[in-house]
């Protein structure tokens, strides 16, 4: 893709979100805490479970049960006796306990883990004045740095103290703001989440 025609498409992605939503203090929420910790370094303390994550249900002495089953995009499994359960959103301790509730109604004590075998759904995507935007599928949690390094890093045209992170936020799209320039200051460098954009003008 040209960049011109990337450059394009991130004024249109910006002004289009400016417009849906006023101004966003930078501290957006948590993944699993409170507005103040989202700017911080510290890793949220969980995983939630999301659409295309593998899970691998085991219930012990029942083999017809255990099995390793996809989350689809609705964020629901389909396990036998329960059909469709939600799953994303949860933790892996979270779906367990919902797992045991409902297999009680058709076994005795029912014992239950769930492992996450392995995680896809949590991407993020960088556009405009990098090397190599595009939309990144993570294992792990990952900052504003990590992603930029995943990107190639800056060109030469790359506005960097006018970088703005666009967050979802139920039907809109929360404006993050982000100074690369003041990294050794008063911004600090936070961990991006499920579905974040990074805008680099």
């Amino acid at each position: 893709m040209r960049l011109s025609t990337i450059c394009s498409l991130a004024g249109v992605l910006l002004i289009s979100t400016l417009t849906a939503v006023g101004p966003a203090d930078a501290q957006a929420p948590a993944v699993n805490g409170s507005d103040r910790d989202a700017n911080r370094i510290v890793a949220p303390d969980a995983y939630r479970i999301g659409p295309e994550d593998m899970l691998h249900i085991s219930v012990w002495k029942n083999e017809t049960m255990s099995r390793t089953v996809p989350v689809r995009p609705d964020g629901k499994i389909s396990l036998p006796l329960l059909n469709d359960v939600q799953a994303a959103g949860l933790t892996a301790l979270e779906l367990r306990e919902v797992l045991t509730q409902k297999l009680a109604e058709y076994l005795p004590s029912p014992e239950v883990s769930v492992i996450v075998s392995d995680v896809r759904s949590f991407k993020v995507s960088i556009i405009g004045e990098v090397a190599r935007p595009g939309r990144f599928e993570l294992k792990s949690w990952t900052t504003v740095l990590d992603v930029l390094a995943l990107a190639g890093g800056f060109t030469q045209f790359a506005t960097r103290s006018r970088m703005v992170i666009l967050r979802p936020d139920g039907t809109t799209m929360k404006r993050i703001p982000f100074n690369y320039n003041k990294l050794s200051g008063e911004q600090e460098n936070f961990y991006l989440r499920n579905g974040d954009i990074v805008l680099v003008p």
